[in-house]
């Protein structure tokens, strides 16, 4: 269960997620640029052909790409596209398709069955796969048949690529596809310091929900096709559910400008950045303990009472869960003072009696 902390009277949604922020300057005048003229409906534009393009260059493969609403959609799409509905998933316990999707993966497979397994710190072990995959092989159990993987987890860690391999080979070895929600691609990208490519198809990645929202875009996910046969009638697919957008060039047109320069891992980076310096000025107060490695955007941490009381009197909202944690989210347009503010008011709390 998430709950909310906030202030009585006036609220700071810092770092409540990376969904609080605003649209980056570069993606809104983008879409200002996008917004002239008459130009075809449903993705036949040339900024959408632009930015499937762009993703082409990047990725450096001919993938075929879809832009939907949310996140939700793109996972949940790009999964049942996966499956059939006798079959199931393979995801983490703490996975966003299995927390907080609210059924949507099973409601457009018509049915498919998540299969949860364990692992430390949000992540996959290559033997509860290989539990999962051969705990029953008859015809009365779903099949698995797609094993799904974050980038970063939910809890803000990460796959290396070598580990990434390892379990896309065990799954294709067993016939299995591989989905990669990425709703934050950009910040592991950064963090990892490797190219899309080393991250995805190279280590056997079929299909990819690249997250645009939490990269600085208003709207927008990326539903990337590595495989592109697994891609058949996809559009029908996002037609049916009510994400083909009539006007999609607003989608599109943030994409066609920050990823030919790279500007979309910028603003993923400061974010990073702006975790690691959260940890760094919080080491030293007491009874305050980090429950994850910080290794991209997201900060987790276990505070006591008095912390939690002082931090909603100043005014910070931010979520509880997974096991009892507050999570506090960076983003691209968190501000150093903002992380220097939170820290101190947490120190300040811990320090009371």
């Amino acid at each position: 269960m998430r709950s909310v902390v906030t202030a009585v009277n006036e609220r700071r949604w810092d770092f409540a997620s990376d969904n609080t922020s605003g649209i980056s300057p570069k993606a809104w005048a983008a879409m200002a640029e996008a917004n002239e003229g008459f130009l075809p409906s449903y993705g036949d534009d040339k900024y959408t052909e632009a930015a499937a393009d762009a993703f082409r260059e990047v990725f450096e493969i001919d993938c075929e790409v879809f832009f939907v609403f949310n996140g939700t959609a793109a996972n949940s799409l790009a999964l049942a596209s996966l499956c059939q509905s006798y079959h199931s998933v393979i995801c983490h316990e703490t996975a966003h398709v299995e927390t907080d999707e609210c059924g949507a993966p099973e409601f457009f497979s018509n049915g498919t069955k998540l299969l949860l397994a364990g692992g430390p710190n949000g992540k996959l072990s290559l033997d509860t796969v290989d539990h999962l995959i051969m705990k029953r092989r008859d015809i009365h159990y779903p099949r698995p048949h797609v094993l799904s993987l974050s980038a970063p987890t939910e809890l803000g860690t990460l796959y290396r690529p070598e580990e990434i391999r390892e379990l896309t080979a065990l799954a294709h070895s067993h016939g299995l596809k591989v989905h990669m929600d990425g709703t934050r691609f950009a910040n592991a990208i950064a963090a990892l310091g490797v190219n899309p490519a080393q991250l995805t198809w190279q280590v056997g990645v079929d299909v990819l929900c690249f997250g645009g929202t939490k990269t600085g875009l208003g709207l927008s996910e990326a539903v990337v096709f590595f495989n592109r046969t697994l891609a058949e009638e996809f559009d029908y697919r996002c037609k049916q559910a009510g994400q083909l957008a009539s006007k999609m060039r607003f989608m599109a047109a943030p994409w066609v400008k920050m990823l030919p320069d790279g500007s979309w891992l910028e603003g993923s980076s400061h974010a990073n950045h702006c975790a690691a310096l959260l940890v760094d000025l919080i080491k030293d107060a007491p009874d305050v303990e980090r429950l994850f490695p910080v290794e991209a955007n997201a900060v987790f941490l276990r505070l006591p009472q008095r912390v939690h009381d002082h931090l909603k009197r100043r005014g910070w909202s931010y979520y509880i869960f997974i096991g009892g944690g507050a999570r506090f989210m960076c983003s691209w347009a968190t501000s150093e003072d903002a992380v220097r503010d939170l820290a101190k008011d947490i120190c300040e709390g811990a320090a009371q009696t």
